[in-house]
């Protein structure tokens, strides 16, 4: 990491922070506002020694340190030959199910071996609209979770597919399981998401400089510590399923991040098994469905089920 420190002077008075930030990064780490944004939101900039947001207005004598990492990928990454596991694949879109361990795109302290560098080999080409180090890129899963993810192979269906996102038209369901016996067999928890005031590598449910998320979570079995839930997000935010299932005391088994114990898997214990959208050219509803890997598989025959 570059760290960059600037307080601010009277002429910087009332701009914003991610404005400031694009005028005042050194030449050689001057990148669009698209960048220190991303930059802002992913805790790689502080004010005052804490973490902030994008539209922040600067006052007289703010302290601003930026963390500008050292592997900033300004051009496609590389295509290498990696193992896809293709569930479906035309012109405008490919589904694919993404492997526990597997990052989906470059980014600080990541350079290969990600979905993206097999997506770049395999495909002949791929949107851009997401940015140039993420090509193709609609949507994401974090590291530790497998599952199905949609990527776009040109602009046109990269915008249709957005657009279905931002308007909820993108079901999907995942498999989880999470410490301790849920009592109800539906339940829903509606509580905005921001970054952890204290730790910028984590979420954190908060009412200030954070964006509304809903969770719908079905029970499908419990079993004596742990139970079995389908879980149907209605947003998409930052690690939104492992922080509102924490919050409400029922943390992913495997998710220690978040509070969840380890000894049963080494991952978080989710899983994106099924999704459905419109396709972006045609407008026919697509919709795909993945059982789960075999770390998933073994936690159903730890223990015997408990019956109510």
């Amino acid at each position: 990491m570059q760290k960059y420190s600037f307080e601010i002077k009277e002429e910087d008075i009332g701009e914003r922070i991610d404005h400031f930030l694009v005028k005042a990064l050194p030449e050689k780490e001057k990148f669009s506002r698209t960048f220190v944004k991303k930059l802002i939101n992913e805790g790689n900039v502080f004010l005052n020694g804490k973490v902030t947001i994008p539209h922040h207005l600067l006052k007289l004598e703010d302290v601003i340190t930026a963390q500008v990492p050292d592997f900033i990928n300004k051009t496609q990454p590389k295509a290498q030959k990696i193992n896809l596991n293709i569930i479906y694949e035309d012109e405008d879109i490919i589904v694919v199910n993404k492997p526990v361990g597997m990052v989906v795109h470059p980014g600080a302290g990541v350079r290969d071996q990600t979905l993206v560098n097999a997506l770049v080999y395999h495909c002949k080409t791929l949107s851009s609209a997401g940015g140039e180090s993420r090509p193709g890129i609609v949507h994401r899963l974090d590291k530790g979770t497998s599952g199905l993810l949609i990527a776009a192979k040109n602009d046109f269906a990269h915008r249709e597919l957005a657009r279905q996102f931002k308007q909820r038209k993108v079901k999907r369901k995942y498999i989880a399981f999470v410490k301790g016996k849920v009592e109800l067999d539906n339940g829903r928890v509606e509580l905005p998401i921001g970054r952890h005031p204290r730790n910028p590598k984590k979420m954190a449910v908060a009412f200030s400089k954070s964006k509304a998320a809903a969770t719908n979570y079905k029970v499908l079995k419990r079993f004596g510590d742990y139970t079995m839930l389908e879980i149907s997000p209605d947003t998409g935010r930052t690690h939104q399923i492992r922080v509102h299932m924490s919050y409400i005391d029922y943390p992913l088994l495997g998710d220690t991040q978040y509070g969840g114990p380890d000894e049963k898997i080494g991952r978080p214990a989710l899983h994106a098994g099924k999704i459905s959208f419109y396709h972006p050219r045609t407008h026919k509803l697509m919709e795909f469905e993945i059982p789960l890997p075999q770390d998933m598989k073994d936690l159903m025959v730890l223990k015997e089920e408990v019956k109510r």
